[in-house]
């Protein structure tokens, strides 16, 4: 496997991630009351396949440390260990969710209802979420494997999911900004990790191009 692969994996995979988030989101702020069941599994589905691609970047980013820079292998192993964590206890919450919005005899909202869900889409991810960026921050900004810009936003990013951490203190009123299972919480971040990932997976993509070039230039 060559690290221009890897490279596009990376890239495709963030940016898939990237458009089944920014699709799902805005499916949460449709209906003011209790959504059909057709609205909930649409954007559990549309969650599990960018879960499902966000655990691919991860993997693959590893994958490209090791091969660019195995002297910071550590880092990119532990990125990819604190990503993977992210998208099970991700998985297990949409799960949840799905189950109870499919038993159901009526319409629920299962942000609510399932109260198993409030820190596992909050504090639990938010803490998650904070270690890897700030760990793939630290792998960039030290290597130069992507550009700065990538490290930088990284940093700032996990410094805001770190923000929401304590919110488990706050109630469960989904409407409130910085409850449990608030919309600043959950689907706030949700967005800004979306936006992030199709940055940087345009950006991890087009350097697989780049690269290509500087080594054919380097071999006249």
């Amino acid at each position: 496997m060559n690290e221009r692969f890897v490279r596009r994996l990376t890239g495709v995979s963030g940016i898939v991630t990237a458009a089944a988030l920014i699709v799902e989101v805005p499916l949460y702020f449709v209906y003011s009351g209790p959504p059909p069941d057709a609205n909930v599994l649409t954007r559990l589905l549309l969650g599990i396949v960018g879960i499902t691609s966000l655990a691919v970047f991860v993997t693959s980013f590893r994958e490209l440390v090791r091969l660019a820079r195995p002297d910071y292998e550590w880092a990119g192993s532990m990125a990819s260990a604190l990503g993977l964590v992210y998208t099970a206890i991700a998985l297990v919450s949409t799960g949840l969710e799905a189950g109870a919005v499919i038993a159901a005899d009526r319409p629920v909202d299962p942000t609510i209802t399932v109260s198993g869900t409030y820190i596992l889409y909050g504090t639990i991810s938010r803490l998650l979420l904070a270690l890897f960026l700030a760990t793939l921050g630290l792998v960039v900004c030290r290597t130069d494997l992507l550009p700065r810009w990538v490290g930088r936003s990284a940093y700032v990013l996990a410094g805001v999911n770190l923000v929401f951490v304590p919110s488990l203190f706050f109630g469960n009123t989904p409407a409130h900004f910085y409850a449990a299972n608030g919309w600043g919480t959950t689907a706030l971040m949700g967005a800004l990790l979306s936006y992030w990932l199709l940055a940087v997976g345009i950006s991890t993509y087009r350097s697989s191009t780049r690269r290509q070039v500087v080594a054919a230039s380097g071999d006249r």
